[in-house]
């Protein structure tokens, strides 16, 4: 087998765990069971979302995506015993899928994933994580989060992402 075929096979779907709407710059993220997910803005009640109404162009991080299985790994390297997901500020919280793996390394091929039953997303690239999430977690946890900081994504097509969702390959397209 070849590495494009080896790098389109997947051994289970993910699951969203946790979704989180950051309402404004500098304020305290929210988590909630339910969001809308819209192409060229992002979920509904997050930052990107109301900036992106105001004139901002679609970019290729409408959203935001964290790798539940992270969640104590970085938690243990920054000296925590615990991790909430709110306080990474990633959009989803995924679990079930290694999320590095849900981007293409071929820049001919594009893979697109369906979450719950109407959003379509593509993974466009990581997440590096910023010193607000420094400051937040606290002396080395940049250097915890380098490599683990998330993906981000574009959507391709929009609707309702609920916790329990689940994440799986919908389409892979060939580009030129």
């Amino acid at each position: 087998m070849i590495l494009r075929d080896l790098t389109q096979q997947y051994a289970s779907e993910g699951r969203i765990e946790t979704i989180v709407l950051r309402p404004a710059r500098g304020e305290p993220a929210v988590v909630v069971d339910e969001a809308r997910a819209e192409p060229g803005r992002g979920l509904i009640g997050d930052r990107r979302a109301n900036a992106a109404r105001s004139g901002r162009q679609s970019s290729k991080r409408e959203l935001t995506l964290f790798q539940a299985e992270h969640l104590p790994i970085v938690a243990n390297w920054c000296g925590l015993a615990e991790l909430e997901p709110s306080r990474l500020r990633r959009n989803l919280v995924v679990s079930g899928l290694n999320l590095i793996g849900m981007r293409s390394p071929f820049p001919d091929i594009v893979l697109e994933w369906a979450v719950g039953d109407q959003v379509i997303i593509q993974v466009t690239g990581p997440c590096d994580p910023c010193s607000k999430m420094a400051a937040v977690l606290g002396m080395g946890s940049y250097n915890a989060l380098r490599g683990h900081g998330g993906m981000t994504a574009r959507i391709l097509a929009g609707g309702a992402i609920r916790v329990g969702h689940r994440v799986r390959l919908n389409a892979i397209r060939h580009v030129e």
